[in-house]
């Protein structure tokens, strides 16, 4: 892959979209620490928006605090006197504790302002996934609805799967959503799952190394959901030498090879091509089109969405209903957290190496076109993945302040400050290393 067979203006979008839903999850974080300290009197030095080693993009003093933009977009902080943190501000703690400083307010005050950055993202998440089924409502394909089965690819064959089969359960737990599957498999570990075929249902055994290499695929190469090509709409910048495509046309035919589903396009074979596609009109003329494909195997002609050919379950919400469907739905999304991360040190399937992945796989995951349900999605799921990684007991993050506070509220000692400078500085040291590992993944799948 070089550099210049990337589209820049989708990377730009994507990054937008990155941007600014780290910037509402950061500045939201770290307001859960700077209000609890302004109401238990702590002096509050500094509140950035991403790190600014060497220089800041913006400041401003205002009162006691200076406000800020840093330029390396990782993160942000807010200072407090008398706390040790990010700044390894050493100087300040040789001076006798002043009655405004962090280390001089009682353990539980401490555990307050220190938990308030998870609780915020908690509450964002929650909140979020209210509103966004409050406005857009949900949809899904029910697995029942899959009419034409599966696609069985490389992985699919492997354990038995074969086009046309529909797969029911997962380790026997019923599928209700088209979509779900892969995750499934890899959140339960499964050992089986049951599919259906020619109205009779058999159980296949999922073997050893087949889990991992379906997260090291991203969950491709399985199963794909078969379903007719049928032509939406044909934009002005299709490229048709010879024919005509309208609403409603099904694609029956390419080049002389016949076409039954979406599945059944070599997309490898027709890059670069003008490929001579045959047409189901009005269920019973037959037309054709020369049409050609790009490098990308596009054509510019929209094609109907699964949901729109197999059918679309939707389901609206009240304001009052999306509230609890927006907590359940954000627990949901903690639960599947904890499970993954449990995974990477438990299981034999799931490794660091496959699973990591920096702010590069991160914005990936936003959309090409700039979609404000997608946006506020990943901005709902990522503020619970914040919540969750901060509050991990590791020195440097939350998790870690919340640990030593914890211990000493309950045996009333409290670990001394040069303890709790050693410790921070193996914290930074153990996530600085993990976000260098997780980049030098990225970078080695992108060139790979």
């Amino acid at each position: 892959m070089t550099l210049l067979a990337i589209d820049w203006g989708v990377v730009g979008i994507k990054a937008g979209q990155l941007i600014l839903c780290l910037s509402i999850l950061v500045i939201l974080h770290e307001l859960g620490h700077f209000l609890p300290a302004k109401w238990f009197k702590c002096r509050v030095e500094k509140f950035y928006l991403f790190f600014d080693p060497w220089f800041s993009l913006f400041k401003k003093k205002v009162g006691e605090t200076f406000y800020g933009i840093g330029w390396l977009p990782l993160g942000g902080y807010v200072k407090i006197s008398g706390m040790i943190d990010e700044s390894m501000d050493k100087e300040q703690l040789k001076q006798p504790a002043q009655p405004w400083e962090f280390r001089s307010k009682p353990a539980w005050q401490r555990l307050i302002i220190m938990i308030g950055g998870v609780t915020v993202n908690l509450i964002l998440g929650f909140f979020l996934f209210a509103m966004i089924l409050w406005t857009w409502g949900e949809d899904y394909v029910p697995t029942e609805n899959l009419k034409y089965g599966v696609y069985a690819d490389s992985l699919g064959t492997r354990i038995g799967v074969k086009d046309g089969d529909r797969i029911i359960a997962v380790n026997n737990k019923k599928i209700e959503k088209v979509g779900t599957v892969g995750t499934e498999i890899i959140m339960n570990q499964a050992k089986q799952i049951t599919i259906e075929r020619n109205g009779e249902q058999k159980v296949l055994d999922i073997p050893e190394g087949f889990i991992r290499q379906l997260i090291k695929n991203k969950l491709g190469g399985f199963t794909y959901v078969r379903f007719p090509l049928i032509v939406d709409s044909v934009l002005p910048a299709a490229r048709i030498s010879n024919g005509n495509l309208l609403k409603g046309d099904r694609v029956i035919n390419y080049n002389g090879t016949p076409i039954t589903y979406s599945t059944d396009l070599p997309k490898d074979e027709i890059k670069n091509k003008t490929i001579t596609l045959k047409l189901l009109r009005n269920d019973k003329d037959t037309v054709s089109a020369d049409v050609y494909f790009n490098e990308k195997s596009e054509t510019n002609i929209a094609f109907q969405p699964m949901n729109k050919v197999l059918g679309n379950r939707h389901i609206d919400y009240t304001f009052a209903q999306s509230l609890p469907a927006g907590v359940s739905k954000g627990w949901h999304t903690l639960v599947m957290n904890v499970k993954n991360f449990k995974l990477l040190f438990t299981s034999k399937e799931v490794k660091p190496s496959d699973s990591l992945g920096s702010f590069l796989s991160i914005g990936s995951m936003f959309a090409p076109k700039w979609d404000w349900q997608i946006f506020w999605s990943m901005t709902a799921l990522l503020s619970i993945v914040l919540a969750f990684m901060n509050i991990l007991p590791i020195p440097g993050l939350d998790g870690g302040h919340v640990v030593f506070t914890v211990y000493e509220m309950i045996t009333g000692h409290k670990p001394s400050d040069k303890f709790m400078e050693y410790a921070q500085m193996v914290g930074m040291v153990i996530l600085l290393g993990l976000m260098a590992y997780a980049l030098g993944l990225d970078i080695f799948r992108f060139f790979k």
